[in-house]
């Protein structure tokens, strides 16, 4: 067998190898939120008639299209979103692989710098997508990916730009402090100056939350201003809270209590303090009327998984990482807001968390991030 032929054949096996990590990202997308384990059940099964999926149907990107994104034993249809992953990630695998990999009689240098990204990569796919399903980040992805890169950072000191392997580990470790230190103030400036809806009344104020229309989201009129759905909830995780001298939901009626609404119930708490109160499906409720003194929506400018997130990017990528990173993503969340309003889809961004954007800025570092800096600089210089 030719060179030439020995070469292909180890591209096109790096391409399905990360495709085939892919498939068992998509196993993490859809069972670390849930709780569930990664390992038990070994084989993936339909998330609708739960059958366990056999190997010959498990083919990375082939069996997706083969069985035209349907379950053979149910035929209801499978996420396109299996099929985009394992081909992402099988792309991004490959171009991690032509970047960074040298000749092989020196793959001690290059391939832990290789390996490193791999998995750095695979934990950005898979918080990105768990992200925009379930806008949360878990901790094994972000606290378990940020002391993966600090050993990754020991083993290949160069994807933090050093080389020694002691002087690898601390700037891994300073730098995803870094970036916790550095998101969390913007969350925490962010409550203060943007993140809140803060209203306070000297007097009782009445307020009602209904549907216009049949077809239209609910409104909050109080005050005479009217407050859609849609600027209240942009993510699951959103609240409005309502301290009510009189509140009123269909025939039931309290006084001096806490309202507490979100997406699709409304809690009713005698103390601010507690957990629990009356709880009430907003599905079977046409109209909530009531007096009060004070509307908050406590909404954080990001979510902490977000600065946990961006602490694992600073240990696979160093301070300059964590700066660039910041930087990108905040350009590409802004693009991302403001093109749908162009078109006249706001309510599009809104769907979108801050980690995708985090994840792009970081892959965008590694492939380019330390070129774009030096022409940045080079191009100031006096």
């Amino acid at each position: 067998m030719s060179y030439e032929t020995l070469n292909l054949f180890l591209h096109i096996l790096v391409f399905f190898m990360g495709a085939g990590i892919g498939s068992f990202l998509n196993v993490v997308i859809y069972r670390l939120p849930l709780g569930m384990s990664v390992n038990k059940p070994v084989r993936s099964f339909c998330p609708s008639c739960k059958k366990q999926i056999p190997f010959y149907r498990n083919i990375p990107l082939f069996s997706w299209l083969a069985l035209r994104g349907k379950c053979a034993d149910c035929g209801s249809p499978i996420s396109v979103r299996y099929f985009l992953v394992e081909l992402l990630v099988g792309v991004l695998f490959y171009a991690i692989f032509l970047s960074f990999a040298g000749p092989w009689n020196q793959i001690s240098q290059w391939g832990p710098i290789v390996l490193a990204y791999w998995v750095f990569f695979a934990l950005l796919v898979s918080g990105t997508f768990i992200d925009l399903e379930h806008f949360i980040l878990p901790h094994e992805i972000t606290i378990g990916g940020a002391v993966t890169g600090v050993l990754f950072a020991f083993w290949a000191p160069a994807i933090v730009g050093q080389e020694g392997h002691q002087m690898g580990v601390l700037v891994s470790f300073l730098s995803a402090f870094l970036g916790l230190g550095l998101l969390w103030s913007v969350v925490e400036l962010g409550k203060m100056m943007f993140g809140r809806l803060n209203l306070k009344f000297d007097s009782a104020e009445k307020f009602s939350i209904f549907e216009p229309n049949a077809d239209d989201p609910p409104v909050l009129r109080c005050q005479g201003d009217d407050l859609s759905w849609q600027d209240i909830f942009t993510r699951d995780s959103d609240r409005l809270i309502i301290t009510c001298s009189k509140l009123q939901v269909e025939e039931r009626s309290w006084s001096n209590v806490i309202a507490e609404v979100k997406m699709e119930t409304i809690t009713v708490k005698s103390d601010p303090k507690a957990k629990t109160g009356d709880s009430i499906p907003l599905a079977d409720v046409k109209r909530i009327d009531g007096e009060c003194s004070h509307i908050t929506i406590p909404r954080e400018a990001m979510g902490f998984g977000d600065v946990l997130f961006i602490a694992m990017i600073g240990a696979f990528t160093g301070w300059k990482g964590v700066l660039f990173t910041v930087f990108a993503a905040s350009i590409i969340g802004t693009i991302f807001a403001v093109f749908p309003r162009l078109i006249g889809k706001q309510d599009w961004a809104s769907r979108i968390p801050f980690g995708p954007y985090l994840a792009a800025g970081a892959g965008l570092f590694v492939f380019w991030g330390p070129q774009w800096i030096d022409w940045y600089l080079n191009r100031f210089r006096l």
